[in-house]
């Protein structure tokens, strides 16, 4: 088995990784333009044989793990390249835009519109860690227009690597991820910024941050150049539940501002809840 991974950092190289240790017969290609990280990748045993589009041909299984706002620019030519055997899939965090780019390509049943919800703060090839996947989300959109042999080639393997299924549509996805992904990498971002602008002294901001604010402001380490066009494909959906953030910050304020420390009590108390919630849900980290 001939698999391709278009982007050799964190998401593809994971599953490079997996892959090995679960088809050590299969031959894996890395395709990058960095050429560093093809090089490290080499090096770290994550891929075999560094590659071109041009040999996209022999693939049997492609993985595209790039940023979203080359992935919409990049797929088309992709599907162009592959054999009609060969199932593409994608690891992008918006979906909407991704569909919607390669809805009426010749090979649009070759393509298999996926978001794996794992991931660390970390990039790049020696970021890659096995198990990564194991018992994470992998939300896959418009199932129904990719070859179902081909959808049964992906879905055997992301079962084996420890994936749990969801099926969704594009616009739910995007939607919904806003809330419970991309806000959070806003929220981080933000906090890190108020913190940096209001404590100059970083030695103080090092002494003082407990595990709290670690935990907190994490994903504030994440890649601007992959998240930056995340927010602008899903722009409508992240600025509608920054409007709701924004409005519960405000209350809260306000309930200070009143010394209603009841109220503030009551909002956390209320808000404890999603402890149930998130009871038995593995952590994903994107």
């Amino acid at each position: 088995m001939n698999i391709f991974i278009i982007g050799i950092g964190l998401i593809g190289g994971s599953f490079a990784k997996d892959v090995k240790r679960l088809h050590p017969e299969a031959k894996i290609y890395g395709i990058d333009t960095n050429d560093a990280h093809l090089v490290e990748a080499m090096g770290l045993n994550i891929i075999d044989a560094k590659s071109t589009y041009e040999e996209l041909h022999l693939a049997d299984m492609v993985a595209v793990t790039i940023p979203v706002d080359v992935l919409v620019k990049e797929l088309p030519a992709i599907l162009d390249a592959v054999n009609e055997d060969c199932v593409v899939f994608d690891g992008g965090s918006t979906k909407k835009m991704v569909c919607d780019t390669v809805s009426d390509h010749p090979k649009r049943r070759n393509f298999l519109a996926c978001h794996p919800i794992a991931g660390t703060e970390f990039s790049g090839p020696s970021s890659a860690i096995e198990n990564l996947y194991e018992g994470k989300t992998n939300i896959i959109c418009e199932v129904e227009k990719t070859a179902f042999k081909l959808q049964e080639r992906a879905l055997q393997l992301f079962q084996q690597i420890g994936m749990r299924i969801r099926y969704m549509n594009p616009e739910a996805h995007d939607k919904h991820i806003a809330y419970v992904s991309h806000l959070s990498h806003i929220s981080s971002f933000m906090l890190g910024k108020t913190v940096i602008e209001k404590e100059k002294n970083e030695r103080d901001i090092f002494d003082m941050a407990g595990s709290g604010f670690e935990s907190t402001v994490r994903l504030a380490k994440s890649s601007p150049a992959m998240w930056t066009p995340i927010f602008e494909q899903n722009k409508t959906n992240v600025v509608e539940t920054l409007e709701e953030y924004i409005q519960n910050l405000q209350e809260f304020k306000k309930l200070l501002e009143d010394e209603n420390f009841e109220g503030i009590y009551n909002e956390m108390n209320d808000t404890n809840k999603i402890k149930e919630i998130l009871k038995g849900i593995p952590l994903n980290k994107q």
